[in-house]
């Protein structure tokens, strides 16, 4: 029910193209890198997959962030424009129900993204490594670690959204945040399980365990962050 009726209310927005215009901008990256610099990366020894991640993936994750920082930001824009957060107390389902079921959303449309992106991958290293073919097992593992990399920033985001009326607020410090993870460095281990870093460390220098572990971590944090500002915030209402 939560998701249907977030759906139908995100319909009215610019939601669904931005997540599927981003998604397919990010997509097209390591396809015109190739076709434009193919004899760069055809010449490097190795796995194709780290070869083609390493050229684009800096800029793929990028991508996927802008795209979680405005999506998070309209779902939240639609809610205290004329609001509609408080129309939606008089239906049977709480704020924190309305919280889990734009994650979800949000969760799914990262997927899509990358999916997308790892589809563009795929057929780049079909069309100019013939000769070396990626395991399936391989490329969906990358895929479904960048995708739950992804889901603490998206959290974070919707806490930052949920508790910003203005929508420029919430949208500036999402960008602030993205240009703060630029700047962290790659051989910063704990500094780079920044939620906003780690989309970017698709290889992380701390091993893949640690990463899952501080992703999930971070997100059940975010997570259980909602409900006590949603607390707050009607104790002070």
């Amino acid at each position: 029910m939560i998701l249907s009726l977030e759906c139908l209310k995100l319909k009215r927005t610019g939601f669904f193209p931005a997540i599927l215009t981003g998604g397919v901008l990010s997509s097209m990256i390591p396809a015109v890198n190739m076709a434009v610099r193919s004899g760069t990366f055809t010449s490097l020894p190795g796995n194709p997959l780290v070869i083609l991640l390493n050229a684009n993936w800096q800029l793929m994750a990028m991508l996927n962030l802008l795209v979680a920082i405005c999506g998070t930001c309209i779902m939240y824009h639609t809610e205290y424009s004329d609001n509609a957060l408080q129309k939606m107390q008089a239906l049977p389902c709480s704020q924190f129900s309305l919280f889990l079921g734009k994650f979800g959303i949000m969760a799914l449309s990262s997927l899509l993204c990358i999916l997308l992106e790892f589809l563009s991958v795929a057929f780049c290293a079909l069309h100019w490594f013939p000769d070396t073919r990626i395991p399936l097992t391989e490329l969906a593992e990358t895929a479904g670690y960048a995708a739950f990399l992804m889901f603490p920033a998206c959290m974070l985001m919707l806490v930052i959204a949920s508790a910003c009326r203005n929508m420029w607020i919430s949208l500036g410090t999402g960008v602030f945040l993205l240009f703060a993870a630029t700047l962290i460095p790659d051989d910063h281990t704990i500094v780079s399980l920044f939620p906003f870093a780690m989309p970017f460390n698709i290889f992380p220098t701390g091993g893949i365990s640690l990463s899952l572990l501080a992703a999930g971590a971070e997100t059940a944090l975010f997570f259980a962050a909602e409900p006590v500002y949603l607390t707050v915030r009607r104790s002070l209402s």
